[in-house]
């Protein structure tokens, strides 16, 4: 028997998919983002906050924690306070004092703080919402993806960092499976993920994986049924976030482009599909303008745009728009895009049968 566990976090969602390989029954859940369940927490605790834990997604958990350091004194671990800023001068700007993680544990069992664990992994929840679809905690395998800028070196954008690391990875392996990483494999310069995997390996499970969101939506959305027997299309995943394009030839990545979602209109994501169909998009305009940036390997032309799978939970986004789009939905559901491409990522990784995910 083969159970696997998914866990695709995002910076609204956490998205949850059980598969059993030998049966195909699967289970679902679609919850709060530990980063904003988290968040809640952090503004209702009181007293001297001791915050210990390792780098997770940032946005209104970072927010929460600045804000109390205005009120009163906090203590992050240095573990932790990476996920306020890489930088430790910046974290120290916002009011926030660092310790070196053995010194945060001995803090913390002093008793004489507010102590508070941060993690995009929380074990106890994880485990109360598969034990709420009525299945056993026991799976031979987990994969999680989540979004992870890289630890950019002194001096270059992180927004253009992420979109070298991508383009490395794609240029030696074309295919986003290749983006999946066992617990052990996990690049030096993907701290989340790293802290993801350390800290999943607790939910006693046989092995586990990481991967960057963006390519497992890639993965997942390119399992939707429409796209089986084509050999050209392209993709829009339209998360909360940021929005990440693609162009598929033959199961290859043939390009990509990443965009924040809060500074695109139809218009806008319109212009950008064409250009990464024909090729003309350039990484440069595309960070000049505030994106992540493009990467072209080879143009797949005009007929790709025939097949363009929208997913996302900001997919809705697109509802407007004068170019045909299909709704995607692995699994019957939009929101197991990034779940399903763990999935696949995993069955090719350890050479499984085929998955059907109509």
């Amino acid at each position: 028997m083969s159970r696997f566990l998914m866990l695709d976090i995002g910076a609204g969602t956490l998205d949850l998919l059980v598969y059993d390989t030998d049966t195909g029954e699967h289970y679902k859940a679609v919850v709060r983002s530990p980063v904003q369940y988290l968040a809640e927490q952090v503004e209702r605790l009181t007293g001297k906050l001791l915050i210990t834990g390792g780098e997770m997604g940032g946005g209104p958990i970072s927010r929460a924690l600045k804000e109390k350091a205005k009120q009163g004194r906090v203590i992050m671990s240095r573990s932790a306070a990476a996920t306020i800023h890489h930088s430790e001068d910046r974290v120290c700007e916002a009011g926030i004092q660092i310790v070196p993680d053995q010194t945060a544990q001995a803090m913390k069992e002093s008793g004489e703080y507010t102590s508070f664990d941060i993690s995009d992994i929380e074990m106890d929840r994880i485990e109360q919402i598969v034990h709420g679809l009525g299945v056993p905690f026991a799976f031979d395998a987990a994969a999680v993806c989540a979004q992870d800028h890289g630890v950019p070196p002194e001096g270059v954008s992180h927004l253009d960092y992420r979109h070298q690391v991508f383009k490395a990875a794609l240029d030696d392996a074309p295919f986003p499976h290749a983006l999946l990483y066992s617990a052990h494999e996990v690049p030096e310069t993907f701290n989340r993920l790293t802290a993801i995997a350390a800290r999943a390996r607790q939910l006693l499970v046989r092995e586990v994986f990481v991967m960057d969101s963006g390519m497992a939506a890639i993965l997942g959305a390119s399992m939707d049924p429409r796209t089986m027997g084509r050999e050209r299309f392209m993709i829009l995943d339209v998360a909360t976030s940021h929005t990440l394009g693609a162009a598929m030839d033959h199961g290859e990545v043939a390009g990509i482009f990443e965009y924040h979602t809060r500074d695109i209109d139809v218009e806008k994501m319109t212009a950008l599909i064409q250009g990464l169909a024909q090729g003309t998009l350039r990484h440069e305009q595309v960070l000049a303008e505030g994106g992540h940036g493009a990467y072209i390997r080879k143009p797949v032309g005009k007929v790709a745009l025939d097949l363009i799978i929208t997913t996302g939970p900001k997919r809705r986004l697109m509802a407007s728009s004068k170019i045909p789009l299909f709704f995607g939905g692995p699994l019957g559901d939009n929101m197991m895009t990034g779940t399903v491409g763990l999935l696949e990522a995993l069955r090719r990784r350890l050479g499984l049968a085929e998955i059907s995910y109509l």
